[in-house]
């Protein structure tokens, strides 16, 4: 496998760097060559765009540099590995693309005219976004090829996975919850609030909605500015205690263990990385809670980790020999 690295170096002495952020005097210089695949500075510095998010214009020199080196490799190992699925036949069809193309688009939940201004914001065009998903699709692809050839394992397997992991296989005192996200910023997820005034308006009305009894599915369906949870109709996820009192505001946690029931919802909205969230109790778990390979779920979990445990050693080796 040929690489050629072309003038990245230059960026650790600033001879690529125009300005303090970073910009490129020529976007259309060389970073490197894979087996004659040219990867240009324009797509290296929009991958750190896309990395950084505004960071990089706070970046040393130093640091940049550093950064391109690292985003660098990422696109050669990404170039390296979508020649090896051209070999392989993994490529997908021009209307397999097209098909995942409009699938990203819709489940964005933005307006086209949206979508656009986010796609010109983030340095990309309709193709040049096209080739990135073609190559997503057929590294996809390429990896379930690969991971075909892993085998189930055995029960003598299984059993010894467990029996050294038991830690790993517990139900810890915690509890499941639900949440309606009010976020201030316009971030694009169906936002209609773009301040914090209009947040705190927004999700006092909303939480009293919950609090007296409107259906708080429907509710996030209606009103959650985050696509995931209005998606799933409020569902979250599942915090440990440790978890609750290490990610939410002190207080919460031991007001969700000890003061709420099953189905209540948290009387005031609660600040969460500048996000205002209506949560709501679904299951709370009183105790710590053991389980065996007898228990529902259990055995089907080794198995899963076990699998892909090979698969993602099995995808690595891969990756490094074809390099």
């Amino acid at each position: 496998m040929a690489v050629i690295f072309a003038v990245i170096f230059g960026a650790c002495s600033g001879d690529i760097g125009s300005n303090a952020g970073g910009g490129l005097a020529n976007p259309n210089q060389v970073a490197a060559s894979v087996n004659g695949t040219e990867i240009k500075m324009e797509e290296l510095e929009k991958a750190i765009k896309a990395q950084g998010q505004g960071e990089e214009a706070r970046m040393s020199p130093l640091e940049l540099a550093s950064a391109r080196l690292s985003v660098l490799q990422q696109l050669i190992q990404t170039e390296v590995m979508f020649q090896k699925a051209q070999k392989e036949q993994t490529v997908p069809s021009e209307e397999e693309i097209t098909v995942e193309v409009n699938k990203r688009k819709t489940s964005s939940g933005l307006s086209a005219e949206e979508f656009s201004r986010q796609m010109n914001l983030a340095g990309e065009t309709e193709q040049s976004w096209r080739e990135n998903v073609k190559k997503e699709l057929a590294l996809q692809k390429l990896q379930e090829k690969i991971a075909g050839k892993v085998d189930a394992p055995k029960d003598s397997e299984i059993d010894a996975f467990y029996n050294g992991n038991k830690d790993q296989f517990k139900n810890k005192r915690g509890a499941e919850l639900a949440a309606i996200v009010i976020d201030p910023a316009n971030s694009g997820q169906g936002d209609t609030t773009t301040n914090q005034d209009q947040a705190n308006a927004k999700a006092k009305e909303i939480g009293q909605r919950a609090l007296t009894g409107a259906d708080f599915a429907t509710l996030a369906r209606e009103a959650s500015e985050d696509l995931q949870t209005r998606s799933k109709g409020g569902d979250w996820r599942y915090f440990t205690e440790d978890e609750l009192k290490q990610t939410m505001p002190a207080g919460v946690a031991e007001y969700v263990m000890t003061k709420m029931q099953n189905g209540q919802i948290i009387p005031q909205a609660i600040p969460l990385e500048g996000k205002l969230l209506i949560i709501k109790l679904q299951r709370k778990q009183e105790t710590d809670e053991d389980l065996t390979l007898e228990s529902p779920g259990v055995r089907q979990r080794v198995t899963e980790l076990l699998i892909n445990g090979r698969k993602s050693l099995l995808w690595q080796s891969y990756a490094a020999m074809a390099i």
